[in-house]
């Protein structure tokens, strides 16, 4: 029940995580580490609380913050597994051209 009092719902809940920023000429990204076994499925968000993280060329940055994950809710998880399902078939072109493939 606190929980909800905080501006949270019954499918949210807090989470420490791990934040690695990285760029350099061999690598560009941002990875988010989730403290613990959290699983996180289609259709659930993670927001990371705090400031931006930037860095400088050539810089590689770990940093500790706090995350929210929600829960999607069934019809959420169907959209979103349905959505990729059809984001999936922009990848791949198929043609049908004359005559027969050798």
């Amino acid at each position: 029940m606190v929980a909800l009092f905080l501006g949270q719902s019954a499918r949210s809940f807090d989470v420490g995580c791990t934040i690695t920023v990285e760029q350099s000429p061999d690598h560009f990204h941002a990875h988010v580490e989730l403290d613990g076994d959290v699983a996180i499925n289609p259709g659930d968000k993670v927001r990371v609380h705090g400031s931006p993280i930037q860095i400088k060329f050539g810089e590689k940055v770990v940093v500790q913050r706090a995350a929210t994950v929600t829960r999607a809710t069934a019809l959420e998880r169907g959209l979103t597994r349905l959505a990729a399902y059809f984001d999936l078939k922009e990848l791949y072109e198929v043609s049908f051209t004359p005559g027969r493939v050798r």
